[in-house]
């Protein structure tokens, strides 16, 4: 047998790795009684271990002799000279005086004189294989890597990504009862022992001689050793290594350091590695709230948690009852529980049968990718520590308007293929809900990430249409408009008054507006409807487009690109700055275009939108940088196109403005190839947007065909006013 120092097999290595992916620890095997039919087969395990035995001490001998070669070198003449006098000293076997058996029974002096020779010898093979074992420097990959879960908003689990389970917690963070409990289990004496057991190591030397299986006995610090140095099998070469490994670590680690290590790292079942996130799994709730009771649920897995998981089997119930009673009136009699306390607890503490919060696919997914993204970009992690996990990210998802914004986009599906299935087919919706403050409290990325790895609400795929014309209106508000080239400022006010007519051409100071193939530039209303002379307030209000046409020419483009980023727009998603740019040539996502808007209700001060409100790892805070806060435009200027808003809603949509205090516009394009809405309601704005693109021919836009419905019915409006709870 070789005794092996923190060093694992390769076949050994592949196969804890596939353990810790399948999230799968062995579970404890029952022993076989004996019988009649298996004493052959016990006896060759008997004479292996035996030769197994041997072959380590002859081992351990030759190290022995090997490290006292310099001192037997110097010492070779006083040894000399000593030989005829040790001589003497030598016994007489078989005994002289004796006849019959009775020579070959040594005396009382020899057997005490081999009793001392052996432990001498076992002593010094152990000395010099504590000497000669390191502890390793590498902890397994298993025992440190954690998963990453991402809670929502109100706090609760939401998501965890990762291939291990595992939290750590700093032990101050784990109350003294759950420490305890599972001490109580485990090793009551684990403050004072050095570490290691003896009697627990005899016991299982003892089993592995004479039994040929090998059984526990180990204490806290070699089952932490076991966790993170070493490995799970049960050999006798492993556990001399975990011992000696275990010495070493009780001489250099603090009690407390090493009960951390273990707490986080021991197996608790249900794929769950450490005490925190075997308490979010048995019961939902953070470590720091657990009770003695639970505790000592919890501390009964370690035995096992195939056997012990209650919810698994009704034998496992009775074994769990009667363990978890035992470890409380264990704690009562080491005097870590009063026994009045210990009368509250008659009741066994149910653990829930499954908490399921990693189910990634469909919209968790989404919501993952963005606070993941965040989040590194924030507290400035690279993908490798982010990778490592232990981090627990606080979302700004409000899971309530999560799901109804989900379940309003799904409705929206479902009618689109019952009334045209082909063109459903390469339906697209996008939608995300931005508060006042930069939150984003909730997205539709999409039917399902497994199926469309993009995410639909932070995509800028299609133009934003007239969608875009109220940041032209807060651009002309904010800066005014030029007459002439060289001429003051004019100020604008919502009673301005433009041309409403279909057709109308842009004019520059100079005259008509030119494009390359030497037409004149012309806006058109949707429906190629004139309305004349009208105020820009009336024009916002009743969607009239043209005047928004020649006010982004007034004020300046630049100006109106300035203003739309200011209020939250990215400059990426702009072209060229062309007359028809104010009429929506850029792309936007919903999460930008509800974040503008929203940048309007915020009194013209915008927050940029983040999905990460804190981040912790391992109960430790981590630094986020702030989101950007900035003022977009004056805010009697926000409140005015707020105001527009607001009539614009109620002209469209009388009979919700009737009880609702809402503001919000649709958004049309040129080619019909997308429709928007995007409403603000107590201070949460929601953006919706439906288009239809093949992805498997290109990333062109198609034409709706009606699909989205019309201005006075549309999609993106249902959509909209189911979840925001109007509809």
């Amino acid at each position: 047998m070789q005794l092996r120092v923190g060093t694992v097999r390769p076949d050994e290595t592949m196969q804890l790795k596939i353990l810790a992916l399948d999230g799968i620890r062995p579970a404890p095997q029952s022993e076989p009684k004996a019988t009649e039919e298996s004493r052959v087969p016990r006896l060759s395990g008997v004479l292996a271990s035996l030769l197994t035995v041997l072959a380590e001490l002859r081992r351990l001998l030759a190290l022995v002799t090997t490290k006292l070669a310099p001192v037997t070198t110097k010492l070779a003449p006083y040894v000399t000279l000593a030989a005829p006098y040790v001589r003497k000293l030598r016994p007489e076997y078989p005994r002289p005086g004796r006849e019959d058996w009775r020579r070959w029974i040594p005396s009382w002096q020899q057997w005490l004189a081999g009793w001392l020779a052996a432990t001498g010898l076992t002593g010094l093979c152990l000395t010099v294989a504590y000497a000669a074992t390191d502890v390793p420097t590498n902890l397994n990959s298993y025992a440190t890597q954690q998963d990453n879960v991402y809670f929502w908003s109100d706090g609760t689990p939401m998501a965890r990504t990762g291939w291990v389970r595992r939290q750590a917690m700093p032990l101050k963070d784990i109350p003294e009862g759950v420490r305890w409990a599972v001490l109580a289990a485990e090793n009551e004496s684990f403050y004072s022992d050095p570490g290691v057991s003896v009697k627990g190591i005899t016991r299982a030397l003892w089993r592995t001689v004479g039994e040929g299986n090998t059984e526990g006995g180990s204490t806290i610090t070699q089952q932490y050793v076991k966790n993170v140095y070493l490995n799970q099998d049960q050999t006798l070469g492993r556990k001399l290594t975990e011992a000696m490994i275990a010495l070493k670590l009780d001489n250099r680690m603090s009690k407390d350091q090493i009960l951390e290590g273990y707490l986080n790292t021991s197996w608790f079942g249900r794929g769950t590695y450490g005490i925190q996130r075997a308490s979010q799994a048995y019961y939902g709730k953070d470590v720091s709230k657990l009770n003695p009771s639970e505790a000592a649920m919890l501390a009964s897995l370690l035995k096992g948690a195939s056997l012990y998981d209650p919810t698994l089997s009704a034998a496992n119930h009775r074994r769990t009852v009667e363990r978890w009673s035992w470890i409380l009136d264990r704690m009562v009699k080491i005097g870590k529980l009063s026994p009045a306390e210990r009368a509250k607890y008659t009741k066994f503490p149910e653990p829930i049968k499954t908490l399921q919060i990693d189910d990634t696919g469909k919209q968790s997914d989404y919501l993952v990718e963005l606070a993941s993204s965040y989040a590194r970009k924030s507290a400035h992690l690279s993908d490798k520590e982010f990778d490592l996990g232990g981090y627990q990210i606080y979302t700004t998802f409000d899971r309530k308007r999560e799901s109804e914004l989900t379940d309003a986009v799904t409705k929206a599906r479902e009618a689109a293929l019952k009334k045209d299935p082909e063109a459903a087919r390469t339906a697209h919706y996008g939608a995300a809900s931005v508060a006042t403050d930069g939150r984003i409290v909730a997205v539709y990325g999409g039917p399902d990430h497994r199926e469309q790895g993009y995410n639909e609400s932070n995509a800028t795929t299609v133009p934003a249409g007239s969608a875009f014309t109220p940041f032209v209106y807060a651009a002309g508000l904010e800066n005014g408009v030029h007459k002439t080239r060289e001429g003051p400022v004019t100020p604008v006010t919502p009673e301005s008054v433009y041309d409403g007519d279909d057709a109308v051409p842009v004019t520059t100071p100079e005259g008509p507006y030119w494009d390359r193939s030497g037409k004149k530039v012309s806006a058109h209303n949707d429906g190629k409807r004139s309305y004349g002379p009208i105020s820009l307030r009336q024009a916002l209000a009743r969607s009239v487009n043209t005047p928004f046409m020649q006010l982004g020419m007034d004020t300046g483009l630049e100006k109106v690109k300035t203003t739309a980023q200011a209020a939250g727009l990215l400059g990426s998603s702009f072209g060229p700055a062309t007359p028809d740019l104010s009429l929506g040539t850029s792309t936007p996502s919903t999460i930008r275009m509800a974040s503008g808007y929203a940048t309007f209700a915020a009194d013209g001060r915008h927050t940029e939108p983040y999905s990460v409100r804190r981040v912790t790892r391992n109960g430790a805070g981590v630094r986020l940088d702030a989101p950007d806060r900035r003022r977009a435009v004056r805010p009697e200027v926000a409140q005015q196109v707020d105001e527009a808003l607001a009539d614009n809603f109620r002209t469209f949509h009388p009979t919700p403005a009737a009880t609702t205090p809402a503001a919000g516009k649709d958004g049309t394009t040129d080619k019909d190839t997308a429709l928007w809405y995007t409403g603000t309601l107590k201070s949460v704005s929601t953006a919706i947007v439906a288009y239809r693109i093949d992805l498997g021919k290109s990333l062109e836009p198609l034409p709706l065909d009606g699909l989205a419905g019309t201005r006075e019915n549309s999609v993106p409006f249902g959509i909209w006013s189911q979840a925001v709870g109007i509809g």
